[in-house]
């Protein structure tokens, strides 16, 4: 059953402008207006991705190329065949929402007609992806379909699904179905999930990350779990952005897969994020489970909903932006960690070893009270290559890219720590944003390779003596630590960590074999 046999039943709207949809959903009570003109929705008990109920169909296209496992979970093309028959019976008389869109940009694109039941859902996909130009729709062909359906549920014993939520991605049909969930962020990474299983093919790597350019046309990427910082620190007045989440980067250099950014909201301020503030206090923004005060504004302290409220915009709502979504090869990378121990230093200079270790584990930290189900202590994450949900194909695929292309241009690599220093959470402090802006300036610049380094005596990491605008004590954990003993238990059980996540991707006789091709 092909999509378009699917939709057959269906009342399509298409192509509505952003102003339409946004009446439409107004009309549907899908959601308000905030008095600063951005559309507020809320989507109920789903406040964050369902990656738990994401699955690959496992056919001849992906048997033999996908990470299977609990990240990439499979479903059987039996079990597909029944949903998709669900979803067709489902929207059969319904009127549903259509847009022409891109994922990618210009030779590295796939064409995506996104079908939604809500016209928000839609408004956020017009946003979050590429839009063809107006003259050249007439003629647009979808390579792929994604249809999503909050309303539909599923049934585990009759669908092979684990709950009633499920995002399932089809190779072979070039189908994605979304049911059981109003969160619209589903929409945008599975899309990003198929360039990311394609595009390596090509000797092309995709890349969980955001993008700028400064002054001199430096391209600068930004590495990061959620709450990292990796949208924030990208959106610089100083630089222009390329995008805030995910890119190619090909012969050419790097290139953007969306139209928009979808920001984290959590105690956003016109201070501390002017840029990212002004873009989501405006008509154009789409606001997702944040509070609005009885003025009409939005309240960013209120968690009430959700600590992953969020702010998607187009990107032209950021001044400067990149108009053609590319960049050159990057100059410098920068991988961004929330470290909740205190044990990693607020920026090291790795070397190609290490900047391929850091990127198999993606190891960030979760603090209690920013997810449901945490203990008291923080809790280590890995997420090999900083996106392992939206990665199909084995980390090493996605290493042996980044290695290469390091070593072709000569890309410098540094490790960020936009956590605590001088003890973990409750003993130390949060570094701040105003010192952790002047290293990355200092690292992009070029000028922090000319200060002296020190060794960590714990993860071998260089850390520079100096860096201007920064106090000097605060950049070896060792030293500003109160309690030396302390620190050393602490790191060293952090490292006892890194070192296990390795051991899974390399295996102990490989830490310092750079030739991974072997193992992939």
């Amino acid at each position: 059953m092909e999509a378009n046999q699917m939709l057959s039943s269906s009342i399509l709207t298409h192509n509505l402008s952003r102003k339409e949809l946004i009446l439409r959903a107004v009309k549907n009570h899908e959601g308000i207006i905030s008095a600063d003109g951005a559309f507020v929705a809320r989507t109920g008990i789903h406040t964050g991705r369902s990656p738990k109920d994401r699955f690959i169909v496992r056919d001849p296209i992906t048997e033999n190329d996908v990470n299977w496992g609990a990240v990439n979970k499979s479903i059987t093309q039996q079990s597909f065949s029944k949903l998709k028959a669900k979803v067709k019976n489902h929207i059969a008389g319904k009127e549903m929402y259509s847009q022409d869109l891109y994922v990618g940009t210009g030779k590295n694109s796939l064409s995506i007609q996104v079908v939604c039941e809500k016209a928000w859902h839609t408004a956020f996909a017009r946003t979050m992806l590429q839009r063809p130009r107006k003259e050249t729709l007439p003629g647009f062909e979808a390579d792929w379909t994604i249809i999503q359906c909050p309303s539909l549920e599923a049934v585990p014993a009759e669908d092979g699904t684990r709950t009633g939520t499920f995002v399932v991605i089809s190779f072979t049909d070039k189908l994605i179905l979304i049911g059981g969930t109003d969160y619209a962020g589903e929409i945008k990474k599975s899309a990003f999930s198929l360039l990311n299983f394609t595009l390596p093919t090509d000797g092309i790597l995709p890349m969980h990350c955001s993008a700028n350019t400064g002054p001199t046309g430096d391209t600068a990427l930004f590495f990061g779990l959620s709450g990292t910082g990796k949208t924030t620190l990208s959106a610089d007045a100083g630089r222009n952005l390329i995008g805030d989440d995910e890119h190619g980067w090909d012969n050419d250099g790097i290139f953007n897969f969306e139209g928009g950014c979808y920001a984290k909201a959590i105690d956003l301020t016109a201070e501390k994020e002017p840029e990212i503030y002004a873009a989501s206090t405006r008509q154009g923004a789409i606001l997702e489970n944040v509070v609005l005060q009885p003025n009409g504004k939005p309240d960013f302290t209120d968690v009430s909903l959700t600590e992953n409220t969020r702010s998607a915009y187009p990107l032209n709502h950021i001044d400067g932006a990149s108009p053609d979504g590319t960049g050159k090869h990057p100059k410098t990378i920068i991988f961004l960690t929330l470290d909740a121990f205190g044990v990693l230093p607020p920026i090291s200079k790795l070397t190609l070893e290490q900047a391929i270790e850091h990127f198999l584990m993606g190891y960030t930290s979760k603090v209690a009270g920013t997810e449901k189900g945490l203990g008291n202590e923080p809790q280590a994450t890995f997420s090999t290559c900083y996106g392992a949900p939206f990665m199909p194909r084995p980390p090493l695929n996605y290493a042996n890219l980044l290695r290469d292309k390091l070593i072709s241009h000569d890309t410098k690599v540094w490790l960020v720590n936009t956590g605590w220093i001088g003890g973990g959470v409750g003993i130390g402090n949060r570094i701040s944003l105003t010192h952790t802006r002047a290293l990355i300036r200092s690292a992009l610049s070029g000028a922090l390779c000319e200060q002296n380094f020190e060794r960590d005596s714990v993860f071998g990491l260089m850390v520079p003596n100096s860096c201007k605008e920064v106090p000097s004590n605060i950049l070896m954990p060792s030293k500003n630590w109160s309690d030396s003993n302390a620190y050393q238990d602490a790191a060293r059980a952090l490292k006892l960590k890194f070192d296990r996540e390795l051991e899974q991707h390399l295996g102990c006789d490989e830490r310092h074999d750079l030739e991974l091709d072997t193992a992939a």
